[in-house]
């Protein structure tokens, strides 16, 4: 099967998703803010609205509705494990990566004190450092930090080999970063981690709308993922080993279920966001078509990342070619999300965000939470940085708007 090109694929894709009929100053929304949340298909609303109203219940009842909602949940189990390549016995619901980040980390907390080690990056998000820092902080281990190479975007893999040692016991690392795209070899991570007997916990955030994830190639400990990043309602998922899962303590109420995964399941879920955020996984895997969802999901992200491999040239050499502007992001070739962080000359990245909003052109302007990452880029005064990233519903003419958007502004 040939890969769809960008235009045909776009209009496929575009056909799911209402809120295209949407104007502003005339014209569709060119969506860029997909980094801070992706736009969700009819198929999706759809699921969470029958859900709500034929089924809605709560779990493990003796009656129609709630059983239908314990079957709902199974389904977004085995969804889930096809997504990242688990079993639906390593699936953990929750309201989204951060808040999962946080529960898990006072369980890991639990069995480290003083003279342990925590390693964590300045490319990531706050969402997989801050728990970590706070674990560390309320059980007298340290936390070393890993810093980036600003030249390139990229980590010091030979720092992290420095910070890695036999005191470490975890090691957190990010799929991607946010900010400028960054795609992490997570392996070669791991790999450092499992060496000194280390646990491994992966922020896929930002990764998962983008690249495949398969957690046995990763070979991590813990994996976390949001379903808003990717086309569904705001979720969180985590992955973890069964036998991790099944040994450590949760902190729940009594009476929650003992057996993994529930045990780390507090109080009644978002059972239609659950539901929503499986036929997210769905949808994903519609646009290859097919019986075997973990077949068509490989063809459904090759599809996608070649429809947003020649959409990102595109806007990286329209925007290079603004005088003045500079894009902040790893070397030709070097692996990457088609999201970048930029300036332009003369306007602040929230005046650049505010006048391409006028357009219709929505990006995102500030630090992202990737607060370490614009402190030593040194661009906190100035604002952070202007974020731009592709979807598979993205255009050509998205991508020219933009651009033509950011000449204007620079004059």
């Amino acid at each position: 099967m040939d890969v769809i090109t960008s235009p045909s694929f776009a209009g496929t894709v575009r056909a799911s998703f209402p809120v295209f009929q949407r104007r502003v100053a005339g014209k569709p929304i060119a969506f860029f803010d997909g980094p801070g949340g992706s736009q969700v298909p009819r198929e999706v609303a759809d699921a969470v609205a029958e859900y709500l109203t034929q089924h809605n219940a709560n779990t493990h009842g003796h009656f129609r509705t709630s059983e239908e909602t314990d079957a709902a949940m199974n389904a977004a189990r085995e969804a889930f494990a096809d997504f990242l390549g688990g079993t639906p016995g390593e699936i953990v619901f929750g309201a989204n990566m951060t808040t999962i980040a946080f529960h898990l980390s006072r369980s890991l907390g639990r069995e480290l004190g003083p003279g342990d080690e925590v390693v964590v990056t300045e490319l990531d998000h706050q969402a997989n450092q801050a728990p970590w820092r706070r674990m560390a902080e309320d059980r007298g281990a340290t936390v070393r930090a890993v810093p980036f190479l600003a030249e390139t975007m990229q980590l010091d893999y030979q720092a992290m080999e420095r910070a890695i040692g036999p005191k470490t016991r975890l090691v957190a690392v990010g799929g991607a970063s946010n900010a400028v795209g960054t795609i992490n070899d997570v392996r070669r991570v791991t790999d450092m981690a499992r060496a000194v007997g280390a646990l491994s916990f992966v922020d896929a955030v930002h990764l998962a709308p983008h690249r495949r994830i398969d957690v046995a190639e990763l070979g991590c400990d813990f994996l976390a993922c949001s379903a808003y990043k990717f086309f569904g309602p705001h979720v969180g998922i985590l992955w973890g080993r069964r036998e991790l899962l099944e040994r450590l303590t949760p902190y729940k109420v009594p009476p929650a279920s003992n057996d993994a995964p529930e045990r780390w399941e507090t109080g009644t879920q978002n059972h239609e966001g659950i539901v929503g955020a499986a036929a997210a996984v769905d949808w994903i895997a519609g646009l290859a078509g097919g019986t075997d969802r973990r077949a068509a999901l490989d063809r459904a992200f090759e599809m996608i990342e070649e429809h947003e491999r020649g959409l990102f040239q595109r806007m990286v050499a329209g925007i290079e070619a603004i005088p003045g502007t500079r894009i902040y992001g790893v070397p030709a070739g070097a692996p990457r999300t088609p999201t970048i962080g930029f300036t332009v000359p003369g306007a602040s990245p929230d005046e650049v965000a505010r006048r391409l909003g006028e357009e219709g052109v929505f990006v995102w302007n500030g630090n992202f939470y990737a607060t370490t990452v614009c402190e030593r880029l040194q661009l906190d005064d100035c604002g952070g940085l202007i974020r731009a990233g592709l979807a598979p519903y993205t255009t050509e003419e998205d991508v020219d708007r933009l651009i033509e958007g950011i000449r204007r502004i620079v004059g």
